[in-house]
């Protein structure tokens, strides 16, 4: 007579509590860093005062700090508070080569090119581009720079906001 075999059963109806709690840890540290990057991608809001010889000016600022943000600007916006701006920061200093375009903009936008201080040394008018990429003109700082300031058209000439006035970004 052959000997039988005893055969053991495994079940895998229910995890251990070492598996429970690592299949736990994995989805904290994954849902940690999707929300991580979400963050590192969302707009920042900040406020600002414009300093000009004929006042000072607040304004509340949507600030683009990553290269997406730069990229995505006022695009698609149907309107902008009438004290609001999009602050375009870098991390060096760009070229006076560098330009700004209005493709896909809805609204006409005034330009103020600053330097590493908030000081103005440019300001150009844009206006919107909805046809083509290729279509649309390119708006050129004219001196080099370090953030550039988005405003409704008119805004600095309606405030007397000119080269040399600053721009103070709270902290």
């Amino acid at each position: 007579m052959m000997p039988q075999r005893k055969q053991k059963l495994v079940r895998f109806d229910r995890p251990t509590t070492r598996q429970g709690i690592g299949i736990l840890a994995l989805f904290l540290i994954g849902t940690a860093l999707i929300a991580g990057m979400i963050l590192r991608q969302a707009t920042a809001f900040s406020s600002g005062v414009l300093h000009a010889n004929e006042g000072r000016y607040s304004l509340a600022l949507e600030v683009a700090a990553t290269s997406r943000q730069r990229r995505k600007g006022l695009m698609e916006r149907d309107s902008l508070a009438p004290d609001a701006g999009m602050l375009f920061v870098y991390d060096e200093e760009q070229t006076g080569d560098h330009a700004f375009w209005m493709y896909r903009a809805r609204i006409p936008l005034d330009i103020a090119f600053l330097d590493h201080a908030g000081e103005i040394q440019s300001i150009t008018s844009m206006v919107p581009c909805t046809t083509e990429k290729e279509a649309c003109p390119r708006y050129p700082a004219g001196t080099s720079f370090w953030m550039a300031l988005e405003v409704n058209a008119g805004y600095f000439n309606e405030h007397g906001i000119a080269a040399g006035d600053r721009l103070e970004i709270a902290p």
